[in-house]
């Protein structure tokens, strides 16, 4: 079985992001990319590096990619959510998109190209933000963004250049399971790596070459003391945080129990006080019709007067007559 976590994100970057591994990559890209967009050729332009690490660039684990249109990607697993995080993915395309206008590439400079560049160069970019929390109030465990016309729903060729896709690890888990697309068994992966291993491999899963060679990658994979380092802090973070999550859901679930118990303890001990009041309204009342039928007796007054005068029954009216004969 695994001994790392896929979606602690440099072991998900040292195995989508290693040279060797492309086609794994390109596995998981076109799953996530529509039947019109697959793609066949993947470049990784920051491949896993352990020389990284030895400079601290610990930090630097999203894969960026370039396909055969030249269209670039930023792929990134995160497992915690942030306040910003919509803005963090809008800001990550924008850094791609415009850095494309920024420098020269090595065969550029080897072709000894003098020219600048220019908008003609724009290249569309693509983030495919993997995220094990959930973001969005749906069901749908995976969308795309684009750029349309509000009203119409148009597109346009120039303004193609964008597109943002969100896969849910955690919803897929909590509210799908169901297996049915390329990309759903790649989930299923990601999120219970731990329990495979290249001898009991689900069949729907083992029918995907690139999960199979991305089970027996991690269980042989080796992380080297840094690497270690950094991965026991984020494992540490990842259990932290599911612990957090747990706290307050119970937390919530206590408080919500403990104001309904409030609530209607306040509640039963409002009306009992109404109904005490009530009754010694009523009771109170009953009692001045008593003595009025009494006196009304006394004084000779007939039943079916007194019955209209107090609202007693004849009966308790023949009763009291008893009583003050």
């Amino acid at each position: 079985m695994a001994k790392v976590n896929p979606k602690i994100d440099l072991v998900f970057k040292k195995l989508f992001g290693s040279e060797e591994n492309k086609d794994i990559l390109l596995s998981l890209i076109n799953a996530v990319l529509p039947e019109h967009q697959q793609i066949a050729v993947i470049e990784i332009k920051n491949p896993y590096n352990l020389s990284d690490y030895a400079e601290g660039k610990l930090s630097i684990l999203d894969i960026k990619a370039e396909d055969e249109y030249g269209n670039l990607y930023d792929i990134e697993m995160q497992i915690k959510g942030t306040t910003f995080y919509g803005k963090r993915t809008l800001y990550y395309w924008a850094k791609i998109f415009g850095s494309q206008l920024d420098y020269l590439t090595e065969e550029e400079i080897k072709k000894k190209e003098k020219r600048g560049k220019s908008y003609s160069d724009l290249n569309k970019c693509i983030v495919i933000s993997l995220m094990d929390f959930e973001f969005f109030k749906d069901d749908r465990y995976q969308r795309c963004f684009v750029l349309k016309d509000k009203d119409t729903d148009e597109t346009h060729i120039d303004l193609d250049y964008l597109d943002l896709y969100f896969v849910e690890l955690e919803k897929f888990e909590n509210k799908h399971q169901s297996v049915k697309t390329v990309l759903d068994r790649w989930i299923k992966f990601l999120n219970h790596a731990n329990l495979y291993s290249k001898d009991n491999l689900p069949q729907e899963l083992a029918e995907i070459e690139a999960i199979k060679k991305a089970t027996e990658r991690l269980e042989v994979m080796y992380l080297d003391k840094k690497e270690r380092e950094y991965y026991d802090a984020q494992q540490k973070r990842y259990l932290d945080e599911a612990a957090r999550i747990q706290e307050a859901v119970q937390q919530a679930v206590q408080e919500a129990v403990e104001q309904a118990v409030q609530e209607a303890v306040q509640q039963a001990v409002q009306e009992a006080v109404q109904q005490a009041v009530q009754e010694a309204v009523e009771q109170t009342s009953l009692n001045r019709n008593i003595e009025v039928a009494k006196t009304a007796i006394k004084k000779g007054l007939d039943n079916s007067f007194i019955a209209e005068l107090t609202g007693l029954t004849t009966e308790q009216i023949e009763l009291l007559r008893k009583e003050v004969m």
